[in-house]
Order: C-alpha cells, then sequence, then structure tokens
C-alpha cells in the first residue's frame, strides 16, 4: 500500500519559508523542526521544507526555470486572503478571476515558488468543462 506522507519543497531557509506558509494556512509548524527540515502537518500530511544550499527558484512562467510544483488554496474571499498572503510577503503574478467573482490568482511565497488562491466553491468539473455556479 502507497500512502503519501510529504509535500517537500526545497528552499534556502526552511524556517522563513515554513514560517510563510505556516500563516498562510493558519497551521503551525511541527516542532523539531530546524533550519535543515520543517514541516506543517495536514492530516497525514506534511508540506515539509528542506534547505539546499544552492537553491535556484522557479521563474513562472520562464521555461528556463519552471516551476517544479504549484499549490492551490481554496478561499471564500479572495480580496481578504490576497491582502494577507501579501502582506507576509508574497507577490501577485497573474489574475484569473472573472468578472463573476470566479477563478484563480498566481502569487509566487518569498523564495519563488508558485501558488494560487482559488475561487471555485460550487464549480462542478466535468470531462466537457468546468460548469460554473
Amino acid at each position: 500500500m502507497l500512502r503519501l506522507t510529504d509535500f517537500i519543497i526545497d528552499c534556502p531557509d526552511t524556517m522563513k519559508l515554513a514560517a510563510f506558509y505556516s500563516e498562510v494556512t493558519g497551521r503551525p509548524i511541527k516542532e523539531g523542526s530546524d533550519e535543515n527540515w520543517a514541516s506543517i502537518t495536514f492530516g497525514e500530511i506534511d508540506l515539509a521544507f528542506i534547505r539546499v544550499d544552492d537553491y535556484r527558484a522557479p521563474r513562472w512562467p520562464d521555461s528556463e526555470h519552471p516551476k517544479q510544483f504549484h499549490l492551490d488554496f481554496e478561499v471564500d474571499d479572495i480580496e481578504a486572503e490576497q491582502r494577507r498572503v501579501l502582506d507576509l510577503g508574497a507577490t501577485l503574478r497573474q489574475d484569473f478571476i472573472g468578472p463573476d467573482g470566479y477563478g484563480w490568482r498566481v502569487y509566487t511565497d518569498p523564495v519563488g515558488h508558485p501558488f494560487c488562491l482559488c475561487r471555485n466553491k460550487g464549480v462542478i468539473w466535468t470531462d466537457q468543462g468546468l460548469i460554473w455556479p
């Protein structure tokens, strides 16, 4: 049986990036975290951060230094959450919110990893495409 236990993000400073995502998610940094390995627990899965000496940030959407992953966070109030993540050090990169208020915005965290704030609640995903509320 296969069970996902960790989603690991390379970074130059584990505690700084863990603190950013701790504030974004409202979850505490796991006890025992240090400058080499830090994590935040989500049920049975840890979002973990590992220190890499020669870390090179992705430059989304630049394909020479492409993203290796991205995180999506569903939010109820995208404007309030945007203000919060920007205050925490995120950078807005691209806006895909439609006139109806649904969609997503792409940000980068303080070391360049992309993540999205999404407002998709109530959207139905089908083989023919999305059905918006």
